[in-house]
């Protein structure tokens, strides 16, 4: 098994790394267990509560489920925003980077040279590595608020735990982090290898054209062996001294 065998092996496992964790960070959007607490327990009746980034449900014993969304968009707490903003980022960043691995990855054949496919293969590991980033800022950022407010022994209103969408989205802002990264480091060390010298020296063989590493002939194979035939400027001479000779003999006739 040769290195372009296994780096193909490679990005295909990555590939398949990243849009899994891709799919855990989408799933995450419409779970309602972002936040989780029970209230009112006792023998006969229980009652939960839950919520996530869109609406706040309550659900009794008996299973009926009611929820309601935020009153207002602008009275929720700064960190819902941002937490909004971060997921929605990593979800473009990684539709994204599946279009450049797709196009980039050697198993496909979409792009054009290696160089070309391992630069596209490294934009893809970029925005892989970038949307995890962000899914994990965005998760991480609102588990500490949770776990500080439950910590908080003077926090006025209901405390909540962690809920089952929070962990769903570590695992998948982990996958996503750890498939950007590896793609990042062997497409990047495979694009970067060539410098700009051994593109033109590749573009000129290419096309026929000598490049700057091939040694040409010498100068003196260059160089013409002295002909025989005598030279312009010598039958020149000869003619003008020819000329003089000739009005004397023609006088000498006609004397």
């Amino acid at each position: 098994m040769n290195y372009r065998t296994v780096i193909m092996y490679m990005e295909i496992g990555c590939f398949v790394t990243c849009v899994c964790g891709w799919i855990l960070v989408c799933s995450t959007m419409p779970l309602e267990y972002w936040t989780y607490s029970e209230v009112g327990t006792t023998v006969i009746t229980s009652a939960h509560m839950f919520s996530n980034l869109w609406k706040d449900c309550t659900s009794d014993s008996t299973g009926m489920t009611d929820c309601k969304d935020f009153p207002s968009l602008l009275s929720l707490q700064m960190y819902i925003h941002f937490c909004r903003a971060l997921i929605f980022t990593s979800i473009l960043l990684g539709f994204f980077g599946a279009i450049l691995a797709l196009v980039g990855m050697k198993c496909t054949k979409l792009g054009g040279s290696d160089i070309t496919n391992a630069r596209v293969t490294f934009a893809a590991g970029m925005n892989y590595l970038a949307s995890g980033l962000c899914a994990m800022f965005a998760f991480s950022w609102y588990g500490h608020r949770i776990i500080s407010e439950f910590l908080n022994p003077t926090f006025p209103t209901q405390k909540f735990e962690l809920g089952a969408a929070l962990f769903i989205g570590w695992g998948g802002s982990s996958l996503l982090l750890i498939g950007g990264l590896v793609y990042s480091i062997f497409a990047g060390q495979e694009g970067c290898q060539s410098s700009p010298i051994d593109q033109e020296s590749l573009v000129y063989s290419a096309y026929g054209a000598p490049s700057s590493d091939v040694v040409g002939p010498s100068k003196q194979q260059y160089e013409q062996p002295p002909s025989s035939l005598p030279d312009v400027q010598e039958i020149k001479k000869m003619e003008s001294s020819s000329k003089p000779l000739s009005k004397a003999y023609n006088k000498g006739e006609y004397v």
